[in-house]
């Protein structure tokens, strides 16, 4: 796990992408020259991990959609990276009944069924293609990474397996039971990629217990068929682990509801919120100037950019989990570092064009070759340097708007003395009936961490007047509904969730951005400092993994797929502390729990942990979600 996933999965791809043998390093050659044709899912997979560019590097030419309209390109070998599906098979039985390609490479996401190779053999037989069906390989890449430490399950359907889906009170067992095998299937092939067999613990009687039964059951499965089993030899060896095991902690989303609902504060957690962000790029609209658009005129198209905020963006991974004002004061500094380089070169210009031979005039060029030479060699640096900086001005100034407009610094700051039970300096009735501050959902998500937290609920003439005022302010009711029924059904009375007793400590307004001279114009804007305190979620992992005894944990279960017998105990058989450790949300994650638990592992030496979840959602995502369960 010390490779990251992302290293991992980047690895498999590029050995599939090179015929399913390890690419060779140095060598001189041109690469094989070749198509590759994926699915929607397939292209979620590769977007996130591979540039056009290294695809083309790697000797792809074209990449199209299976189920695109493609041409046949008779002298070139094919690779296919698809999802087993029905429809998905039924194409690649065409695509060879009309020799559209040379040669064909067929990978698939997740493992193919017996009967489905058979008709693929039918229709290669059919078309007199068998010789042309160059391997079949069997990817067990079904889940998206995200970062070095952080994977979703999936991106196409996602609605199959999000928190909706699973806590519908009208799902059939069969329903569920797909569902779950759904989620099995990827964490399945998280873990063949990962090469490792991890200790699986689990909260009882949620959709994570069902998880980890059905996990524990297709690893010990794999394990016993010695001859097919994926976690033996090569993978195994190449673990850094293979003496020490992590620990996978399953864990539902209903523990903490209130988390994926909060207004937050750090960079990358604050673009999912208030922006479209979505597999690592975020898509803007360009405002178009403020020139004034003469009466009857069409108003101006806005403008859509997309920006890609990848592993190579320096400044995005040192910064993605900095408060958001650090980070305007940031982007100030390179901006400001940038303008003096550029200086620089354009002096040396200058001096470079002088006239006349006199002495001093030679002596002086010599002298500056030299460091023209060096400014020169390092202009695409700084090239891409404006380029990120731009970017990042871009986005930071987006995402500011939001803040300053919905009032997003208050809202922060305030739920977060809510979920840690501090007092409150303003009634949360002013904060619903302000008018100028955020949006009815930004209300209604206030309300709902408000509710969730409490430790006794308001009584029904005070959840009366709430209501109204929340009606009053456009909030749709639906959300609360089933948050009602939810903490009915969980009893949570008895043990709320506790978040923590730290608040922001405000430190003044933002110095140096304040300055005139910055981009940002943060006037009002509270520049909060966050201290580090353990959501639930983080919590749950501390205790797992420290062997820590605690009445929240203590009647985890506990399933090591590498023991013979199976055995339902809550007693861990190995009670030294794990160093590398997987948690995985059931019913959908947020940056704010990854956020949280990066922040918590920096301070713990040589230990890693990877955050996944079913699906990734912001604030606005999960209250529809909500809403839609609390329909009446």
């Amino acid at each position: 796990m010390a490779a990251g996933i992302r290293e991992k999965q980047t690895v498999a791809l590029k050995r599939m992408l090179n015929f399913n043998v390890p690419p060779v390093k140095n060598s001189t050659g041109e690469p094989v020259w070749k198509v590759l044709i994926y699915d929607r899912f397939g292209q979620d997979i590769i977007s996130p991990l591979l540039s056009v560019k290294e695809l083309r590097d790697m000797g792809i030419t074209l990449h199209l959609l299976l189920h695109s309209d493609r041409d046949p390109i008779p002298d070139v070998p094919a690779i296919y990276f698809v999802m087993p599906t029905e429809e998905n098979i039924d194409r690649m039985c065409q695509d060879l009944r009309n020799q559209l390609y040379e040669s064909y490479y067929l990978n698939f996401i997740s493992a193919i069924s017996r009967s489905k190779l058979e008709d693929i053999a039918n229709a290669a037989i059919g078309a007199n293609a068998v010789t042309q069906v160059a391997k079949v390989f069997d990817q067990y890449l079904n889940f998206i990474t995200l970062e070095d430490d952080m994977f979703v399950l999936c991106n196409q359907n996602k609605e199959l397996v999000s928190y909706r889906a699973i806590n519908r009170p009208d799902i059939t067992d069969t329903e569920m039971e797909t569902i779950m095998d759904t989620i099995v299937d990827s964490l399945f092939c998280f873990f063949v990629t990962l090469g490792a067999i991890p200790i699986i613990r689990c909260s009882r009687g949620t959709a994570a217990e069902m998880v980890a039964v059905k996990l524990d059951k297709k690893l010990r499965e794999n394990l016993r068929d010695a001859r097919n089993s994926l976690f033996t030899g090569d993978t195994l060896g190449a673990g850094q682990f293979s003496f020490q095991r992590p620990l996978l902690v399953l864990v539902d989303r209903n523990i903490d509801l209130a988390t994926p609902l909060h207004h937050t504060w750090t960079y990358q957690a604050l673009v999912h919120d208030v922006l479209d962000f979505h597999l690592n790029r975020v898509n803007l609209e360009e405002s178009t100037g403020t020139e004034s658009i003469p009466a009857g005129a069409r108003p101006k198209k806005k403008n859509k950019k997309s920006y890609d905020l990848t592993a190579s963006d320096k400044f995005w991974q040192k910064h993605k989990g900095s408060p958001f004002p650090e980070v305007a004061e940031s982007v100030q500094q390179e901006l400001e570092s940038y303008r003096a380089q550029e200086d620089e070169v354009k002096r040396l210009k200058s001096i470079m064009g002088i006239e006349g031979e006199d002495e001093g005039a030679i002596s002086m060029l010599s002298d500056n070759t030299a460091k023209l030479t060096s400014a020169v060699s390092s202009l695409p640096e700084l090239l891409e340097k404006k380029r990120l900086i731009d970017l990042h001005t871009n986005v930071a100034t987006a995402v500011l708007e939001h803040i300053k407009a919905r009032k997003l610094d208050v809202y922060f700051e305030y739920e977060e003395k809510i979920m840690s039970k501090s007092t409150l300096d303003k009634s949360l009735l002013d904060m619903i009936s302000d008018p100028d501050a955020g949006t009815p959902e930004d209300k209604m998500r206030l309300f709902l961490i408000y509710y969730i937290s409490s430790t006794q609920a308001p009584s029904e003439i005070d959840l009366e007047q709430y209501k109204k005022a929340l009606t009053d302010a456009g909030c749709n009711l639906a959300p609360l509904n089933y948050i009602k029924q939810w903490k009915a059904f969980t009893k949570m009375a008895s043990a709320p969730t506790s978040y923590g007793n730290t608040t922001p400590k405000p430190l003044g307004l933002f110095s140096r951005v304040m300055n005139t001279g910055s981009q940002f114009v943060m006037e009002g804007v509270k520049n909060l400092v966050l201290k580090q305190q353990n959501l639930p979620v983080t919590r749950i992992l501390d205790n797992l993994m420290e062997m820590k005894s605690n009445p929240e944990t203590d009647d985890y279960r506990y399933f090591d797929p590498k023991m013979l017998r199976g055995s339902d105990s809550s007693v861990p058989r190995n009670k030294n502390p794990f160093q590398e450790a997987i948690v995985f949300v059931v019913g959908g994650g947020n940056y704010i729990e990854y956020q949280n638990l990066i922040d918590y592992i920096k301070g713990k030496q040589g230990k890693h942990v990877l955050y996944g979840c079913s699906e990734l959602f912001n604030a606005t995502q999960f209250i529809k979600q909500l809403s839609q369960l609390g329909q009446k």
